[in-house]
């Protein structure tokens, strides 16, 4: 990959990348390998970018789909590999992506939710609007608006500890 278009194209939307990786990974290695794996996948991808959305709504659209290609390969393989031991997640300097106290309790309410209800919400803390979360998600921009009432009530919900 060259320095040029990491600049260009991948750097000014590593905080898309960033936020999506981190919905879908509970520890700091996971979310390495999943933002090394998105900026790979764009770079090898760049020439498939039609245009006929913006960039940032591709880039979101891709990382979307490499994270939810990555978790069903990991739960598939934990299926071959099966262990009761999780190893804890410890905030440290350099583990950067989860070192805040409140925007963990957030993630970890966020990862509560299922996949599609992650990235609409995701989208929406971005403040997109609803016609584009609904075209990367592939669904009206109407339903868009309900799912999101919803989504902020069961996060509530869940942030109060009403919800598990």
């Amino acid at each position: 990959m060259s320095t040029d278009f990491y600049t260009s194209s991948i750097l000014p939307y590593s905080g898309i990348i960033i936020k999506i990786c981190r919905a879908y990974t509970d520890s700091q290695e996971d979310f390495e390998d999943y933002y090394q794996e998105v900026c790979l996948q764009i770079w090898r991808s760049r020439e498939r970018f039609r245009g006929d959305s913006k960039w940032s709504t591709w880039i979101y659209r891709l990382s979307l789909n490499i994270c939810l290609t990555l978790i069903k390969k990991k739960k598939k393989n934990k299926q071959h590999y099966s262990s009761n031991y999780e190893r804890p997640l410890e905030a440290t300097e350099d583990n950067h992506a989860f070192s805040d106290e409140s925007l963990n309790l957030l993630y970890d309410a966020i990862k509560k939710l299922s996949d599609i209800d992650r990235a609409v919400i995701l989208l929406y803390l971005e403040e997109k609007p609803n016609m584009e979360i609904a075209e990367i998600i592939g669904t009206s921009p109407n339903n868009i608006g309900v799912r999101i009432n919803r989504i902020k009530e069961r996060l509530k919900k869940i942030l109060d500890g009403k919800i598990n």
